[in-house]
Order: structure tokens, then sequence, then C-alpha cells
């Protein structure tokens, strides 16, 4: 039997690679290039594509939109770019997807919220997530903590020196409850050394070590929940989101 069983149901992983479902049914004729940026970045991807007449080779169907798969050349190498949605369901289904179909090395970039006072447009990289959503507890056994790959980390954090700047490597709070971020459970994971808190890394991070890809994160600071009495939207990032995107590309080659 391939099922750790237990009491709570989140916490059975089955280490069985193939489900009923796989990320392959579909049996497309599609064969991607192994690298790929796979960011948090809205239409920044679409719009970048374009400018660069990127190839749209494929699109992801989810229930509410299509997410267009791109193929660029950038610095000599053909590289997929994708949108990712906001959530660690949605985004680890379409990483596997892309898994399934040949990607292989994985750079992402997204906002974060603050636990501690950064300034806003801060790049981080995280070392290690907390598990506070659900998706990472289907591709790998429980435990409080996940990391990413090391070569990953050490590709984000030689680009963002190579460009001239200073980066902090920091344990972040992957969680799904958005409206659950409560002053008690703020406070709780600021004392077990969370530094920042988003939705999808330990999801992404575990997906894709189940699936023996290569997976790394940049994160850009947005709003701060530093002082839980006064939440501070500030402007989600400002500009930061078209130089993460840089920093994606110039990282996912050195993979």
């Amino acid at each position: 039997m391939s099922i750790i069983r237990h009491e709570i149901p989140i916490l059975e992983f089955d280490t069985e690679k193939t489900a009923v479902l796989n990320p392959t049914h579909e049996k497309l004729d599609l064969k991607l290039p192994r690298k790929c940026v796979f960011a948090f970045l809205g239409d920044r991807i679409d719009a970048y594509a374009s400018k660069v007449h990127a190839t749209r080779v494929s699109h992801f169907v989810s229930a509410t939109k299509h997410y267009p798969i791109y193929v660029t050349r950038y610095k000599g190498e053909e590289i997929v770019l994708c949108q990712a949605p906001v959530g660690a369901a949605p985004a680890a289904q379409i990483m596997d997807w892309l898994i399934g179909y040949g990607v292989h090395s994985i750079i992402s970039a997204g906002t974060c919220g603050c636990l501690e006072q950064f300034p806003e447009g801060t790049f981080l990289v995280p070392k290690r997530a907390l598990r506070d959503e659900g998706t990472s507890y289907h591709y790998a056994p429980p435990s409080r903590f996940i990391e990413t790959d090391e070569s990953a980390r050490k590709a984000i954090e030689t680009t963002i020196r190579e460009h001239g700047m200073s980066y902090r490597e920091v344990t972040t709070w992957s969680t799904d409850g958005f409206y659950r971020e409560t002053k008690e459970k703020v406070a709780y994971r600021k004392s077990e050394g969370c530094s920042v808190v988003e939705m999808e890394c330990s999801a992404l991070a575990a997906c894709a070590a189940f699936r023996d890809a290569v997976f790394g994160m940049l994160f850009f600071t947005a709003d701060s929940l530093a002082d839980v009495e006064a939440y501070d939207e500030r402007s989600w990032g400002g500009n930061a989101h078209d130089y993460a995107l840089t920093l994606c590309l110039d990282a996912v080659i050195k993979l």
C-alpha cells in the first residue's frame, strides 16, 4: 500500500506517482523546452511575449480562462514563458502540466507580504517555506517546512549580484488563507523565522521535487504586515514586476 494513512486526511500522502488523471492525459503533440519562467506577473508575461515576438505553442485550459504557453529565444536558449495563477492549487496544477510536457528547470517570481520591515520592491530569495497550504501535501510527506532547490537558489542569487543588487535568503509562510492571516498567526509565524508571506512557494517546491524537476523562486516585497495594527498595502510591488521578469530570464539560463 502506497498511502501513508492519517487521522487528518490532508496528511495522508500517497507515494504512487501515477494517478487516475495525469498531467499529460490530453496526449498533446507538444514537446516544451526544458527551461521555463513561470511567474506571478500578470499580463506582463503576455506583453513581453508580444514585444519579443515569442511563439505561442499551446495553452493550458482551466475552468476560468486559458493560459497561453509561449516559447522565446533568450540569449541563445529556448525558454518557456507562462503566467502563473495566484493560489497553490492552480499554480501547482499548471506547473505539473508544464513538467509533463518537457519542462525541467523553473524559475518563478512574484510579490510577497512583509512580516518584517522591508522597503517596497526589495528582492528576496526563499530558502524554505512553511507549508500552510493544502496542495503540497499531495506531493510530499507531511513536514512543517520544505526547502527550495539549492541550484536554483544559487542561479537566482548569482543573477541578482550580477545586476549590482543585494538580496537576502528568507523563510516564507505559504498560506491558502489570505483573509485568515490573524494577528496571533502573524506573530507565531514570525517566531518560527518567517520573514514574508505568500500563497504558492511550498506547493511549487513540493511539486517540482516530486517530479524530479528544479524549482527556484524570487520574491519582491509588496504589502506589509510588519505592523499588524496598521496594515499597509503600499503599491503592491510597484515597478519591480518588470525587473523581476528580466531577473527570472537571466537566472533560468544558468540552470
